[in-house]
């Protein structure tokens, strides 16, 4: 994809000078993957007047869960026990002639832009702001293949758990043996913490997987994704342990479910993405969930887990085709358990089948 990588180092160069600044700094490891390939641990990349750097304190890692740099990329080593990136970056750009750089401010550090200060007092920098995560909100179709890659190991992950004994188990256990399967499939690790969570703990946002359990009559939660080749997906689901559900349980997934699928039917080019977080959360809310809600319905993935755009009451724009995003309400009763639903979608037109689901495991209320 040498090609693809160019592309989007030219449209970030031509942003950067219509802001005025010769060169830019990428130091957010997520960028410098997007607009080379690979980010070795603690890299940076210089977009340069006359040649673009990727500037490295040792040599990049070839594997391909970590990428491999685009090859007009020149890769700077730092010599002996190194220095910062940031700093030989900055001090690289002048000497190409540059006398303005912009940077990511929100993700320099103090003592980063005092040093670069140090090196080349001279040197203009400006602010890139979030230019380069603008760029990665519409991926391409081969983005959208390693989500949808990705999609298809948690699916199967997940599956296999659910055709094992769960009663004793802990939600610790359990979710230690997801990231291993998820691994196991092809996966080059798990795209964010994995959250199991049972009885009173279920349905919780990003729960932090305890010591609790499994019991008959649980309700089960499940939150995990695949990171493939770097890109990121999410897949969440409920289940009852044991038993047939109690009315109370059927009743509240029922409403997730229903607050779930608007949330889906939704999304489509052009439409607002607080209009999207609206459809899910008024159905709740009717149901008299106003306290507790998620601040959220759903975020875009890709490089991270949580990018742009956020699907939230106040957000501002509009959706685009070929941007994935997370539907995922969720209701959790204090001292009781609740539900979550989670897919990642697709925004594609109504000509071209509409939003395309990528999480396929079951969304009927399954008693395990």
């Amino acid at each position: 994809m040498p090609e693809v990588y160019a592309t989007r180092r030219a449209r970030l160069r031509d942003r950067c000078q219509a802001g005025g600044s010769q060169a830019a700094l990428i130091s957010r490891p997520a960028n410098v993957r997007y607009l080379t390939g690979a980010a070795p641990q603690g890299s940076v990349l210089l977009l340069g007047r006359t040649e673009d750097q990727l500037v490295c304190a040792g040599p990049p890692d070839d594997r391909p869960g970590v990428g491999r740099p685009d090859s007009a990329v020149q890769v700077h080593h730092l010599p002996g026990a190194g220095g910062d990136p940031a700093v030989a970056a900055a001090d690289l750009a002048t000497g190409q002639g540059a006398d303005s750089l912009a940077v990511e401010e929100e993700h320099l550090t103090v003592a980063r832009h005092r040093a670069i200060r140090s090196v080349v007092p001279r040197l203009r920098l400006a602010d890139l702001a979030g230019a380069v995560e603008q760029l990665r909100v519409i991926k391409d179709e081969e983005e959208i293949s390693c989500l949808r890659i990705g999609a298809e190991i948690a699916d199967q992950a997940l599956g296999e758990l659910l055709e094992s004994i769960l009663v004793g188990r802990t939600e610790r256990h359990l979710a230690l043996e997801l990231e291993r399967r998820l691994v196991d499939h092809g996966a080059d690790g798990p795209a964010f913490a994995t959250s199991v969570a049972t009885g009173p703990n279920s349905g919780r946002r990003a729960h932090h997987p305890t010591d609790r359990r499994v019991e008959e009559g649980d309700f089960l939660s499940v939150c995990l994704g695949a990171n493939y080749r770097g890109y990121r997906c999410e897949i969440g689901r409920t289940f009852v342990i044991g038993t047939s559900p109690a009315d109370w349980q059927i009743e509240l997934y029922d409403l997730v479910f229903a607050a779930q699928r608007a949330g889906r039917e939704s999304l489509a080019p052009g439409v607002a993405y607080r209009d999207v977080d609206r459809a899910a959360r008024q159905v709740l809310e009717a149901a008299g969930h106003h306290e507790g809600l998620p601040p959220l319905t759903g975020h875009g993935v890709g490089l991270e887990i949580d990018e742009d755009p956020q699907l939230a009451p106040a957000a501002m724009g509009k959706l685009d085709a070929c941007v994935p995003v997370t539907v995922e309400p969720g209701v959790h009763l204090p001292g009781r358990g609740g539900v979550r639903i989670d897919d990642t979608l697709v925004v594609r037109p109504e000509a071209d089948g509409g939003p395309e689901l990528l999480t396929i495991t079951t969304k009927e209320l399954l008693a395990l």
